[in-house]
């Protein structure tokens, strides 16, 4: 491909002509008088042509690298885990594999659909069996690609009561002590119309269903009235509300929720879950939920390495638990904070999850968060 001359070039150029239309011009005057010699004004010309054109193919890579790196978008779902696991990963891509990334913030359902059209590259918290419904197909119809386990297993359930209500209330041990006055009326309060107030799952969380149709089919609709929380936060309020004044507490909770990482809380005894009444009446426990790695196939075509990574991705229930309680200990901390106060202190951990140069990059702007 040929190259226009840079304007310092043609300057130079332009400069040359003129003193050789002057050396014809006054042709009795000293030759002399040209103070650049002509063979060394071109070959300076072509150098910063060179330099010119090395400039641009510089730029040019630049270019092209910055085009070859797609922007990769987390589902920010609206709970702490997913998000702290989020920004964890986020720094990781962004930092030692140089990708551009970004978050989408919103509930189960919706953000699923998200994965499923695109909009949503990557999701870290795929919980079983609640997505039983729509992750399988799913997969079967190739709308989505399984990474591996996020966090491990984790327990849920739609009754749990503090440690002080339990130990103050002995009989208390099961869902269906919930049908007996004494124990009902712990848990009545003025907007609950005479029933036990039964804080419920979030709404647009795959559980909210889920917990309703345990309801029903214990027999409870004529002894809790359910409250619905607009978000995490909400339900996490409540209870600590609760909890702080040692005031009877009924819900929803599961365990890596902050509050279950450092709040004494106790389940109610359940029917053990089994498949056949899961998939009928419900009237049983949770399965212990798996959490998965899901990501839209394009990234597994479009970046590679960070499916490897991901695919290594070794942040369990346990590594969690610290970063909760560091949350819980900093009030207003951010969730990117949290996540860099747990990289810059495990590298230990999360170096084993990628190659050595990109840990090296990763701590590189570690240092630089300092």
């Amino acid at each position: 491909m040929i190259r226009s001359l840079s304007l310092k070039s043609v300057f130079l150029l332009v400069a040359l002509l003129t003193v050789a239309f002057v050396a014809v011009a006054c042709g009795d005057e000293d030759p002399t008088a040209t103070s650049v010699p002509p063979t060394a004004t071109m070959a300076d010309a072509m150098m910063d042509d060179k330099d010119d054109d090395a400039m641009m193919d510089d730029k040019d890579d630049a270019m092209m690298d910055d085009k070859d790196k797609v922007t990769l978008v987390f589902s920010d779902l609206n709970w702490t885990s997913a998000q702290v696991q989020n920004r964890i990963a986020q720094f990781i891509v962004e930092n030692g594999y140089g990708y551009p990334t970004d978050a989408i913030l919103g509930g189960t359902l919706p953000n699923f659909q998200g994965l499923l059209g695109g909009d949503i590259h990557i999701t870290m918290e795929i919980w079983m069996p609640n997505q039983s419904d729509t992750y399988p197909p799913a997969i079967e119809a190739g709308q989505v690609v399984e990474i591996g386990e996020s966090l491990g297993k984790d327990w849920q359930s739609s009754f749990v009561i503090p440690q002080y209500v339990a130990d103050a209330n002995p009989g208390l041990k099961t869902v269906q002590d919930l049908k007996k006055d004494e124990y009902k009326d712990l848990f009545v309060t003025a907007e609950s119309g005479g029933k036990a107030r039964n804080v419920g799952c979030v709404v647009g969380w795959s559980c909210e269903l889920v917990n309703q149709a345990q309801i029903t089919a214990y027999g409870l609709d004529d002894h809790l009235t359910v409250i619905s929380p607009g978000s995490q936060e909400a339900l996490f309020a409540d209870l600590q509300g609760a909890y702080d004044q040692e005031e009877p507490w009924l819900g929803y909770m599961w365990g890596t929720a902050d509050p279950a990482l450092v709040l004494d809380l106790v389940r109610l005894e359940e029917p053990a879950y089994t498949a056949e009444c899961w998939e009928t009446t419900k009237a049983c426990g949770y399965q212990d939920a798996t959490i998965l790695i899901a990501v839209n196939p394009f990234v597994t075509e479009n970046a590679p390495d960070v499916v490897e990574f991901l695919g290594n991705w070794g942040f369990n229930i346990e590594l969690y638990k610290s970063v909760a309680r560091h949350i819980a200990a900093n009030e207003g901390i951010e969730n990117r904070e949290a996540a860099i106060w747990w990289l810059q202190g495990n590298e230990d951990v999360w170096s084993t999850w990628v190659p050595d140069d990109v840990a090296a990059k990763v701590s590189a702007a570690l240092a630089d968060e300092s």
